[in-house]
């Protein structure tokens, strides 16, 4: 008869190596999902938003700052909130990437980036205490599993009230819910709110002869109008919520809108990723014929770099 391989344990019972299993079993999957969060590389993130972002000198300054100051911060006292405005195409989806490819090892695509969209995750208003009680235990859940979760809500300009409400307890400072710290969290928040603000500013500072690379965060109050815009929208979640007057956002951070030649470097970029051959006069000839604002000076690109990619396919051989 063999002896008891742990004295004091009867064979049918756990023993200590089923223990030794189950703990190694959650460090390794600890260790895996840690694995997944990249060491930060502030030149990294300086490069990769100098060469495909185009047009948003505003952007790449405050983004990388805040970034910086975060991801270099041992012990943040809050978790990062951004807010980005803008009309459509203008990138606000593609930094969210670059600041998640920057972050994750797999980048958007990483379990931990946690991508809502208001009229698709939350269509239905009968039905916001559901979503509600949902929204909270995800983003609960997800943070407690994983402290460096990221968390992008487009749409936010069209999202409830109430839903807005929900997420306001893990933004706030020293952030800690049902014994869950939310200080290394990421909130993005993405909108179209301020954008028609945003594109006035940008075109009183042409029509006044002035270099778009002179526009600042505080140039012409920008960044009180984008406020007081948002305010001033009835329809706007942010209006009847309470993130803003709590001042939870860290950075409300403009888009401008895109000029002829920012869209003529999207169609360069565009050719690149479809393995076209890149053609200047091409990409001049398919973002001249994207529909541009206002009627008679046409300076600013309706949809952004929206459509690039469809537009440009019409004109492949």
């Amino acid at each position: 008869m063999d002896p008891d391989p742990c004295p004091g344990l009867s064979a049918g019972q756990p023993g200590f190596l089923d223990f030794f299993a189950a703990a190694a079993s959650y460090v390794i999957h600890k260790f895996l999902e840690q694995d997944d969060l990249l060491p930060f590389d502030f030149k990294g993130l300086e490069k990769d938003l100098r060469d495909s972002l185009f047009g948003q000198h505003i952007v790449s300054d405050v983004v990388l700052k805040a970034v910086k100051s975060f991801m270099t911060d041992s012990n943040p006292n809050k978790p990062l909130v951004l807010s980005f405005h803008g009309t459509a195409g203008v990138g606000k989806n593609h930094v969210a990437k670059i600041i998640a490819r920057n972050v994750y090892k797999k980048g958007d695509q990483s379990k931990h980036v946690h991508i809502y969209i208001s009229e698709h995750h939350f269509p239905h208003r009968n039905k916001l205490d559901l979503y509600s009680e949902q929204l909270k235990q995800w983003i609960h859940g997800n943070v407690s599993s994983f402290p460096h979760s990221m968390f992008i809500f487009d749409e936010m300009d069209k999202m409830q009230p109430q839903l807005i409400d929900v997420i306001k307890p893990f933004l706030d400072y020293e952030a800690n819910v049902d014994g869950v710290s939310f200080r290394n969290a990421i909130f993005i928040f993405l909108s179209n709110a301020g954008g028609n603000v945003i594109a006035e500013v940008a075109l009183d500072f042409w029509r006044e002869g002035k270099d778009r690379e002179e526009l600042w965060m505080n140039s012409k109050e920008l960044e009180t109008k984008i406020l007081q815009n948002i305010f001033n929208d009835k329809n706007s979640g942010f209006l009847h919520s309470s993130i803003i007057d709590h001042h939870l956002v860290d950075h409300y951070i403009p888009f401008l809108p895109l000029e002829l030649k920012h869209v003529r470097q999207c169609v360069m970029t565009e050719m690149h990723h479809l393995n076209m051959i890149q053609d200047y006069d091409l990409a001049d000839e398919v973002a001249r014929d994207l529909p541009f604002f206002p009627a008679e000076e046409k300076i600013f690109a309706v949809k952004g770099c929206k459509s690039v990619r469809q537009k440009l396919v019409l004109y492949a051989d």
